[in-house]
């Protein structure tokens, strides 16, 4: 980088399946924009992407043949990717992530019905999977507790977050295997709460965010609540999984996609993609309570989107859209501002936002 260019501290990846790229942003917070820096190949139908705890390394999981997971070192500095390796996957991978301690890449397979766990080795490259595990119906995310010793995965066909003991690189089911949700709800991602107390699950089918208790010790959930998430003007019909929707059949049916929160675990934000509009849910720390706050028009169909680190800035990508938004988050109302548009690939779907700090 030239020394008289502007350092750049943070960076802004988006996974564009229809291109088979990753494309590179600079999130320019005096200019409140975001600027592209560069296009990375990656390969057809690449989509979750997921960044190591240290923020050197970019995990991009190809849901194409051969399906296999690259990695990509990050660059101090410019966020440049420079390519390290592939790793075989074992399923199409609807979600990646790596453990706590950065040593393996967890998966999740919705059309394979498993989760899967790789090793990652000294230089940051996700070798092949060394388990693959069956699991519920259409599984749809996995993460670590904060803790590192357990992992869920939402099973969406089933209704239920699958409960895992973790340790040495292996999954080991639960003696109470699974949490359910609501029937009907279908269970598509999900977050922690930042002082670890509540595992928030978003329902793909209907919009609402179960909020659960989480026992460190067992590795278990608890059912809290069950909020809404979209205001009933919108009047959407339930949702059910898209391969099972008769042809012909064009009802407006709730499509919900991503879910997130601000660090400091008052402000919960979830899109919808038949509507294309993010909601805005007030939380209460302490209690894990959620109030429906807002919901507003966003790119369409925003299958993902992201909170930087500082929780100032909301970017949204749509897979039906040829723009990124990027808004600014309001800190104590959580109300979102419309700030800018930036051009992007193909079937944008995921975004990763990393702090070269």
């Amino acid at each position: 980088m030239n020394p008289a260019e502007p350092s750049i501290d943070t960076v802004v990846y988006v996974a564009n399946a229809g291109d088979g790229t990753i494309g590179s942003y600079r999130l320019d917070r005096q200019t409140e924009r975001l600027l592209p820096l560069a296009t990375t190949e990656a390969a057809e139908n690449v989509m979750p992407l997921a960044v190591s705890p240290d923020r050197q390394t970019l995990y991009a999981a190809i849901r194409s043949d051969p399906l296999r997971v690259l990695s990509y070192r990050i660059e101090a500095g410019t966020g440049a990717l420079t390519p390290l390796g592939s790793g075989a996957l074992y399923g199409s991978m609807a979600y990646i992530t790596t453990d706590r301690s950065g040593r393996y890449l967890l998966a999740a397979s919705y059309g394979g019905n498993l989760v899967s766990v790789s090793p990652i080795d000294g230089n940051g490259v996700a070798g092949d999977a060394t388990q693959t595990l069956e699991t519920g119906s259409r599984a749809h995310a996995i993460m670590a507790t904060p803790d590192n010793h357990h992992v869920f995965a939402t099973n969406l066909g089933d209704d239920r977050v699958a409960q895992f003991h973790f340790a040495d690189g292996a999954l080991v089911p639960n003696e109470t295997p699974a949490a359910d949700t609501a029937s009907g709800t279908g269970p598509r991602h999900f977050v922690f709460s930042p002082n670890g107390r509540f595992v928030y699950v978003l329902g793909e089918f209907d919009a609402t965010v179960t909020t659960f208790a989480l026992d460190a010790d067992d590795g278990t959930l608890s059912r809290v609540a069950v909020s809404q998430g979209l205001p009933d003007t919108l009047e959407l019909a339930p949702g059910m999984p898209r391969e099972e929707i008769p042809t012909g059949d064009d009802t407006p049916r709730v499509w919900a996609a991503d879910l997130h929160i601000t660090p400091d675990g008052r402000h919960l934000y979830l899109s919808e993609r038949t509507s294309s509009t993010l909601s805005i849910l007030r939380a209460d720390p302490d209690s894990g309570e959620l109030h429906l706050v807002a919901n507003q028009p966003t790119v369409k169909q925003p299958r993902g989107f992201e909170i930087d680190p500082t929780g100032r800035y909301l970017i949204a990508a749509g897979e039906l859209s040829d723009h990124l938004a990027l808004y600014r988050i309001d800190s104590a109302s959580g109300a979102l501002t419309h700030l800018s548009d930036t051009p992007v690939g193909s079937k944008t779907n995921w975004v990763e936002i990393v702090s070269l700090g």
